[in-house]
Formats: structure tokens, sequence, C-alpha cells
């Protein structure tokens, strides 16, 4: 019977270099010269830290240029608070891995409402679909990328 997984996983080794290329691109900057601003990746948290508030949003936006770039979904960033630490205000960005549960049964639901021919369980931070038709599953897709979920969604595992 025919399946394929959901899964919301960031490859990390573009996430590293999408942080390598913004830092480059900040010391290149004209708007940036002479300031003590930095991206770093620790882990799966991304901090960013400049002097003012403003370089901070205006680092955000390199960060998530350098990330569509790379073909990493934007939506896999959950920004934290903007944290004064001595003169430097920081910014930390978590990145969303996994399929919760509360998602998970958000995305069920949306599947079981749509009246398609298949099923879904909950496999730990994924989703299987199976059904016996793969004319089923491949709209099963297209109605998970229509839906406005707020996590980044890729399709795994397809098996015939």
């Amino acid at each position: 019977m025919p399946s394929f997984d959901v899964v919301s996983e960031v490859d990390m080794q573009e996430v590293k270099n999408a942080v390598d290329q913004a830092g480059r691109e900040l010391e290149k900057r004209f708007d940036f010269k002479g300031v003590d601003a930095s991206f770093t990746l620790e882990g799966e948290t991304i901090v960013l830290a400049a002097f003012e508030e403003f370089q901070v949003q205006q680092m955000e936006d390199i960060l998530r240029d350098k990330f569509i770039r790379r073909s990493v979904d934007t939506q896999a960033l959950v920004p934290g608070d903007i944290e004064g630490a001595g003169k430097q205000k920081r910014r930390k960005y978590s990145l969303r891995q996994g399929i919760d549960r509360d998602n998970a049964k958000t995305i069920t639901k949306l599947i079981k409402d749509s009246k398609l021919k298949v099923q879904s369980q909950i496999n730990g931070e994924k989703l299987r679909v199976t059904g016996k038709k793969r004319d089923d599953l491949q709209a099963v897709m297209a109605l998970l990328r229509e839906a406005d979920l707020e996590l980044p969604l890729q399709f795994d595992n397809f098996r015939d």
C-alpha cells in the first residue's frame, strides 16, 4: 500500500552555510562598518548581536534572505525576545524541528476533514499517511502545502 511521511526537519548544514553567508555580508555592508555585530550558531540556536535594536532587526532581514537563498524554510525560525547584555542587544532564534503533538493532531484532522480515502497515524515527531491510490496521497500533499500551518513541512519516504 502506498505511503509517505510528513516531517518537519531543517538541514543543519544549510543553516550553518546561511549563517556563515550572513556573517560575511555583515562584514561587507556599509551601514555595519565599525560596528561590533555578529551571527553565531550555537547548536540549534542562532544568536544575533549588535549595539542597537534596529541593527538586530536589520540583521534578521539578512538572515531570512540567506535562509531563502539556501532553500531553508524561514518558518523554522522561532524568534526570542531582544535582550540587553551590557552595551549589546541580543536576540536568539531557535530552530523548529519535528512535529509536536498538537500540530500532528491538527494535520490529522485536516486530512480526515478532506474526505480522501487515506489513513494517517502519528509516529513520534512525524506523521505516516497511507492510502490505496497514489493520487489520493498526492492530493493530501497538495492539501498540506496549501494549508496555513505555521511550520515547515517536507514529504519523505514516498513508497509505492
